[in-house]
């Protein structure tokens, strides 16, 4: 299929509390070359502020978590967004810093037909720093070289919509935190390559993710429900244990600590939905890519 002939589609969801930051991030949408992208932006709980002519709303009375209100977005194209080839997960406090993003995507999907998702590049609008946690790959110390990789930044991707219609949307359930990974983990188990491209940027302010009131908690949970989830039953364990032994490493604040052990109980008394373990020559992809699915 041509580059020119994919269709691209937008999702920015939205608390309604950034409302000149959302206008920013909807003019550089709206600056991208080629076919205009269409744009849904998803209120989660809250009113979608004032936006420009032509980008659909959608107002959720509640708030579904990341992984809700971008299926709600998804849908909104139709189901598992047919209606586009391509989608843009782009956070309402971020902003595309070039205007050729959006062709770079059409290009990329085009030329590689098993290519499932494209992870961006994150960087500091006023240093042009990229954080080392938003290089999706253990080999971080250089964010401009691409790459294959596993797993993909949330607020700063394109997603081919054939692949939700293939294995379905986000978890719903994780509310914020890991639901990239599940749905990177299905994508290849599908046999799907995701790719970091440095030439695809989102600028987005440096911040700190436990800056959330339920970071902690969730982090812990969601990582059990996706070894749960997703991992040959021989691996769920050595893939929780390297995990609860890197957080002690970490020395987090004894709150911090509490916080993480009560979530990571939950993963294990609560229900994670479907089990669909990966094959083994998927463990084998993810080790060749150089994340073993046990870190």
């Amino acid at each position: 299929m041509a580059s020119s002939s994919l269709k691209v589609g937008a999702v920015v969801i939205t608390m309604g509390n950034r409302p000149e930051e959302l206008r920013a991030l909807l003019d550089s949408v709206a600056k991208q070359d080629g076919d205009p992208v269409q744009v849904v932006v998803v209120g989660n709980g809250s009113p979608v502020p004032d936006v420009p002519e032509g980008v659909r709303t959608v107002e959720l009375p509640e708030n579904l978590g990341i992984p809700g209100g971008r299926n709600v977005g998804i849908e909104a194209f139709g189901p598992s967004g047919r209606d586009v080839d391509i989608l843009l997960f782009l956070d309402d406090d971020g902003l595309l810093a070039h205007h050729d993003t959006a062709e770079l995507c059409r290009q990329a999907f085009a030329e590689d037909p098993r290519l499932g998702i494209v992870s961006f590049r994150i960087a500091d609008p006023d240093t042009g720093v990229t954080q080392r946690r938003h290089v999706p790959r253990l080999r971080a110390s250089d964010p401009m070289r691409s790459s294959r990789v596993t797993t993909f930044l949330g607020g700063a991707n394109a997603v081919r919509t054939q692949v939700f219609a293939e294995v379905g949307a986000l978890p719903d359930a994780f509310f914020y935190a890991h639901e990239e990974t599940d749905l990177a983990w299905r994508a290849l188990d599908a046999g799907w390559m995701i790719d970091y491209r440095s030439d695809m940027v989102l600028y987005h302010p440096t911040t700190a993710p436990s800056r959330h009131a339920v970071y902690h908690r969730m982090v812990a949970r969601n990582r059990v429900w996706l070894a749960r989830r997703n991992l040959p039953a021989v691996l769920v364990p050595v893939y929780l244990g390297v995990w609860m032994l890197l957080t002690l490493l970490r020395r987090p604040s004894r709150p911090a600590l509490r916080a993480w052990f009560g979530g990571f109980r939950e993963g294990w008394t609560t229900s994670c939905g479907p089990r669909r373990p990966m094959k083994w020559r998927t463990v084998w992809r993810l080790t060749r890519l150089g994340r073993p699915p046990v870190i």
